[in-house]
C-alpha cells in the first residue's frame, strides 16, 4: 500500500521531522558531552599517563582529541556542499541523511572498542561518529524549510531540540545508572578494566542501537525531496554548480549574507564550548575523588539538558516580542559573561552553577538559529544546498574553534584560557548581528 502525501506545514509532519532531534540528540549528549569525555578521560588516568605516542610525536589528552575532532569538522565541511548539491539533483536527500545516520550509529557501537593500546581504530571511530551525526544533522536542517510553513518554523525547531534534550535525557539517566551501579547490571571489575568503564562502553552501543531504532519513524514519513528538472549527467560536476549558482544568488541576499557572517563567527564559539565543556570540567575543576568526579559531569550535563528544555522555550516566544536579530544578540552577550565567569570555575559548585547558564541560552540559540536561516532564505526548492552554506559556515566554524582551543590548551598548559578566546568570539558575532537587519525585523 502506497504511503499518503502529507502537505507541507501538517501536524504529522512536522512531528516525524521534529522526532528525529529525538533519535540523534543522544549522540550529541552521551557520546560528545557525557559519557564520554568522562571515558576517554578515565583511560588516561587507568593507564597513568597524560600523554600518548600518536601520528609520529607524543600529545597530551585533551589537544588530541580537540585536533581530531577538527579534522572530523573539516571533512563535514568539505563533503556537505557536495552531497547537498548532489541530492537536490537527485531529488532524494533521504538517502543521505539515512546513510550518514547509520554511520555515525555503528560508530558509536564500535566505541565500545575504545581503548589507548589501539589508538588508531579508537580514534577513527570517533572521527566517523561525528562525520555520520554532523552530515545527516546538515540534511535533516535542510527539511526545515520543505515541512514548516513560514510562522511554524521558530515553534517546530525549538520542539525539536526539546523532543532532543528529553529523549537524550531519559538514555542519560539509564547510562547513568549503568555508570553508578554497575552491580545491579552484572557489571563486575575484572582484568578488562573497571566496572564503571565497563558500563561506559555498554552506554555507547545503546547510543547507537537508540539513535538508528528511532530514526525509522522519521525516514518512513519524510519525502524523498524535490527533483530537479533537466538532464542528469555529470552529477558530481553540477553538484558544484549548484553550489556556485547559490553563492552568486547569496550576493543579492544582503541580509542572508550578513547573518551567515555573524552564525559563522559565534557558532565557531558556540559549538566548541558544546564540544569541550566536559573535558574542560573533567580536568580543570577540583574534584575531591573520581567518583565525584563521574557523577558531579554527568549530573552537570543533565542539569544543562532539563534548563535547555525551558530555554529553547523561552527564546522561541522571545523572538516573537523581540525579533530573532535582537533575541540572538542579547543570548550571544550573555555567553560573553559566561565564557568569563568560566575562567575562573575551581569547585564543583561553580561548575554546577555554570551549566544551570550553559543551558538556559544553548537550546536556545541553536534552536533560533537555525530557524532564522531558514525564514531569510529565498522562494526555493534548492533547500539542501543551501542550508549546505549554513551547515559548511558552522562545520568550518568549528574546524578553527576547536583548533584554536586545542592549540591554546596544548602551548599554555590550561584550558582557561582558550574560554576566554570563545568568548571574544561570541562578542564580535554579537556585533555583527546588529549590523544584518539595518531597521528591519523577521
Amino acid at each position: 500500500m502506497a504511503k499518503a502525501f502529507l502537505n507541507k506545514g501538517s501536524k504529522k509532519l512536522l512531528n516525524a521531522w521534529a522526532f528525529y532531534d529525538w533519535a540523534n540528540s543522544v549522540y550529541s549528549l552521551v557520546i560528545t558531552s557525557a559519557i564520554f569525555p568522562i571515558f576517554y578521560g578515565a583511560l588516561f588516568r587507568v593507564a597513568k599517563i597524560e600523554k600518548v605516542v600518536v601520528f609520529g610525536g607524543e600529545i597530551a589528552r585533551a589537544p588530541l582529541i580537540s585536533y581530531v575532532t577538527s579534522a572530523a569538522f573539516l571533512l563535514v565541511a568539505l563533503i556537505t556542499p557536495l552531497l547537498s548539491g548532489i541530492a537536490d539533483y537527485l531529488g532524494n536527500k533521504k538517502v543521505f541523511m539515512k546513510l550518514f545516520c547509520y554511520l555515525g550509529a555503528i560508530s558509536c557501537i564500535g566505541h565500545y572498542w575504545f581503548s589507548l593500546e589501539h589508538i588508531y581504530y579508537s580514534l577513527i571511530c570517533y572521527f566517523l561518529g561525528l562525520v555520520g551525526f554532523w552530515v545527516s544533522m546538515a540534511f535533516y536542517n535542510s527539511y526545515l524549510p520543505d515541512v514548516a510553513n513560514y510562522e511554524q518554523q521558530d515553534a517546530i525547531s525549538a520542539k525539536g531540540f526539546s523532543l532532543g534534550y528529553i529523549g537524550s535525557v531519559i538514555l542519560l539517566l539509564f547510562n547513568l545508572a549503568m555508570v553508578m551501579k554497575p552491580g545491579i547490571f552484572g557489571l563486575e571489575s575484572d582484568a578488562d578494566g573497571v566496572a564503571e568503564i565497563k558500563a561506559m562502553k555498554y552506554s555507547f552501543i545503546t547510543v547507537g542501537i537508540w539513535w538508528i531504532g528511532f530514526a525509522q519513524y522519521t525516514f518512513y514519513i519524510l519525502p524523498k525531496g524535490y527533483k530537479k528538472e533537466g538532464a542528469r549527467k555529470n552529477i558530481i560536476l553540477n553538484g558544484f554548480k549548484e553550489l556556485y549558482s547559490v553563492w552568486q544568488e547569496l550576493g543579492e541576499q544582503r541580509r542572508l549574507k550578513r547573518y551567515l557572517g555573524a552564525f559563522f563567527v559565534y557558532s565557531m564559539a558556540l559549538q566548541t564550548v558544546m564540544l569541550i565543556a566536559t573535558y574542560f570540567g573533567e580536568e580543570e575543576i577540583k574534584w575531591n575523588s573520581d567518583s565525584e568526579r563521574t557523577t558531579g559531569l554527568i549530573v552537570s550535563i543533565l542539569l544543562i539538558q532539563l534548563v535547555a528544555i525551558l530555554g529553547a522555550t523561552l527564546t522561541a516566544k522571545a523572538s516573537k516580542s523581540f525579533g530573532n536579530i535582537g533575541t540572538l544578540i542579547v543570548i550571544n552577550i550573555l555567553w560573553v559573561f559566561i565564557c568569563v565567569y568560566a575562567y575562573f570555575l575551581i569547585t564543583p559548585l561553580d561548575f554546577y552553577i555554570a551549566a544551570g547558564c550553559v543551558g538556559m541560552v544553548m537550546g536556545g540559540i541553536q534552536a533560533l538559529s537555525r530557524s532564522t536561516y531558514s525564514k531569510f532564505l529565498p522562494e526555493t526548492t534548492d533547500t539542501a544546498t543551501f542550508f549546505s552554506f549554513y551547515d559548511v559556515a558552522e562545520k568550518i566554524g568549528i574546524v578553527i574553534g576547536t583548533f584554536l582551543y586545542g592549540f591554546v590548551a596544548q602551548y599554555s598548559g590550561s584550558m582557561r584560557y582558550a574560554i576566554i578566546l570563545l568568548g571574544l568570539f561570541f562578542l564580535i558575532g554579537a556585533f555583527l548581528l546588529t549590523r544584518v537587519n539595518k531597521g528591519n525585523s523577521i
